[in-house]
């Protein structure tokens, strides 16, 4: 092969790159921009007043393609298919509880975006705002509004596998007081107290007393539903293979994500409601993986998001077990019920 046969073809690969860099810019720039127009046959969404106080509505991070994607958007619960109201305020991962919100965002920088944690009041207005050290994942807000907690991925994305790593914090909304890591709190497995290096939390539920909560304990290749004590900042195990709890209303169960064994690797999970009186676990009929931190919609049904066409759609099932699930509302993710 001669030099210019050899000048010719590097030219040539030269010029097949920067086509195809170009058409990937461009491919890129085009989606974004189709991000921003309303689809067709979406969901009607306005700019207008969103509050976290009164009953009966649902706030949630809107999906739907448009200038009020990933706004903090609100529907009346009982018709949550129909005209949505946007806030303007951006959010990756939110909840609400009486009055209470917060909102876990990016912030997107020249080089890598950060991320912060918001806790607004009922009017969506910022009364704080904390530093969140990774990609957040989880939020949740205490029944009085005194509490919130927040997690985030500090290494790797998913909870799929075992290579990751998570920091969960609360704070006292009403004084500031920021527990940065749960890692902090001394564990009790099994009646005895217990030390590792490899301890991960995520997925904090609040009780109604402003001092239980629940949570995620993850330790050589187990997780554990964790009881949690602010006061005395202790978490004891309850319950093996739990994920991301989520306490009823009434404080009488857990709904959560359990690996069930044969189900694909990046998908383990399946529904499922624990008595925690009992420690009677009852599966749920929805047969998909569901890799989502459920909510309670009532003490009778369990609200939770799968995969959909703009990012994520919002599904609901009875919580003892029967019926089917039932799609709810499309292009939504963290919903918040306001009580």
């Amino acid at each position: 092969m001669t030099v210019r046969t050899r000048i010719l073809i590097l030219l040539s690969a030269v010029v097949a790159l920067a086509a195809v860099a170009v058409a990937s810019v461009l491919h890129a720039s085009a989606r974004a921009d189709r991000r921003d127009h309303a689809q067709a046959g979406g969901p009607k969404v306005t700019s207008g007043t969103v509050s976290l106080t009164g009953h009966g509505r649902m706030v949630f991070r809107n999906m739907a393609w448009g200038p009020h994607r990933d706004e903090l958007t609100t529907v009346p619960a009982s018709d949550p298919a129909g005209p949505r109201t946007a806030s303007g305020v951006k959010c990756l991962r939110f909840y609400a509880a009486s009055g209470t919100g917060v909102c876990l965002q990016a912030v997107h920088g020249p080089v890598s975006d950060t991320y912060r944690a918001l806790l607004l009041d009922d009017r969506l207005r910022t009364r704080d705002h904390y530093d969140v050290p990774g990609i957040p994942s989880r939020a949740r807000v205490s029944p009085t509004g005194h509490f919130a907690a927040w997690t985030a991925f500090v290494g790797g994305d998913s909870y799929a596998g075992t290579n990751f790593s998570t920091r969960t914090a609360i704070v006292d909304t009403r004084t500031g007081e920021l527990i940065p890591s749960l890692e902090a709190f001394r564990i009790v497995r099994d009646g005895h107290p217990y030390r590792a290096a490899d301890t991960n939390f995520w997925g904090v539920t609040f009780a109604a007393d402003d001092r239980t909560f629940y949570a995620t304990l993850a330790t050589r290749g187990s997780t554990y539903l964790v009881r949690g004590d602010l006061r005395t900042r202790t978490v004891t195990t309850l319950h093996a293979n739990v994920e991301c709890p989520s306490l009823s209303p009434d404080g009488t169960r857990i709904a959560y994500k359990k690996r069930v064994k044969g189900l694909p690797k990046d998908a383990p999970w399946h529904l499922y409601v624990l008595d925690l009186h009992t420690m009677r676990e009852t599966p749920l009929a929805e047969p998909r993986s569901v890799d989502d931190q459920a909510v309670w919609k009532d003490t009778r049904t369990i609200v939770y998001a799968l995969p959909g066409d703009y990012g994520a759609d919002l599904y609901e099932v009875p919580a003892d077990g029967s019926g089917q699930p039932r799609r709810i509302i499309k292009a939504a993710v963290s919903p918040a019920y306001l009580r």
